[in-house]
């Protein structure tokens, strides 16, 4: 039996974070990492996932790489499985949002998107599910978004992908839970990141925003500590296939 003060700890765990070079995938690379977990970085800017990498120590590694490229997502398996060994946790947090209206969307496009959003966790993930299975444990995060339920404008391919992530958390959970391994979304409200910069840099957009909210705010890094931390610990041991939404309350009003 697991003791409380245990509940929610990733100590000796080994986690493999996509898009960990920026935004909220850096900030769930270095949570883990501070929490004691040895983090595999994978992104495909080189210079800023070395950064990283760089801050947190001996127990991060950076993989630079395209995750779009579904057809070698077994060497990627292969690959973020050599510094620590195979990944407890894999938190798939690389995403695009071409913001391309209905009417402009393009078949390149829209195929990156979903190459890059939806396929790459699903076939990166069936590529690591082996070694959890054989240690009977695993824990898979995904990337929901307020868009897997909203409609907002320019958001018709991504809001696609993510509406896709849900039904994938679910349909991931119903193959693999019973060999323990556990799969969840997370689904950010507005966070200040690389890909939110157009709302934030629009005052009056980022606080029509907050004030959408129950709780009155948008939210900021270390309001995702926490559910990342439930969600690859023990403490989430009989919660899976679910989209817990980090948006403040936005989906609620």
């Amino acid at each position: 039996m697991v003791e409380p003060r245990d509940l929610f700890s990733v100590r000796g765990k080994v986690a493999c974070v996509t898009g960990a070079s920026s935004g909220l995938g850096q900030r769930a690379a270095t949570v883990l990492a501070q929490a004691g977990a040895q983090v595999v970085g994978v992104a495909r800017r080189a210079v800023a996932l070395s950064d990283w990498q760089a801050t947190i120590g001996d127990n991060a590694h950076a993989v630079v790489f395209d995750i779009s490229d579904r057809n070698a997502l077994g060497d990627l398996a292969q690959e973020v499985a050599k510094p620590f060994g195979p990944p407890d946790i894999v938190i798939h947090a690389a995403g695009i949002n071409t913001r391309q209206a209905a009417d402009d969307v393009t078949p390149e496009g829209w195929d990156r998107t979903m190459d890059l959003n939806l396929s790459a966790p699903f076939f990166l993930s069936q590529h690591l599910v082996p070694a959890m299975k054989a240690k009977g444990w695993g824990r898979i995060v995904n990337f929901a978004s307020l868009q897997t339920t909203r409609a907002f404008p320019g958001g018709i391919a991504y809001g696609a992908t993510k509406a896709g992530i849900a039904q994938l958390t679910r349909a991931m959970a119903e193959a693999w839970s019973p060999h323990g391994i556990t799969a969840n979304a997370i689904g950010p409200g507005f966070f200040p990141t690389e890909l939110t910069a157009a709302v934030f840099d629009d005052p009056n957009r980022a606080n029509r925003n907050a004030a959408q909210t129950c709780i009155g705010r948008n939210g900021t890094p270390q309001d995702l500590d926490g559910p990342l931390l439930f969600l690859c610990s023990d403490a989430s041991a009989y919660v899976t296939g679910q989209t817990l939404m980090v948006d403040g309350g936005y989906t609620a009003k």
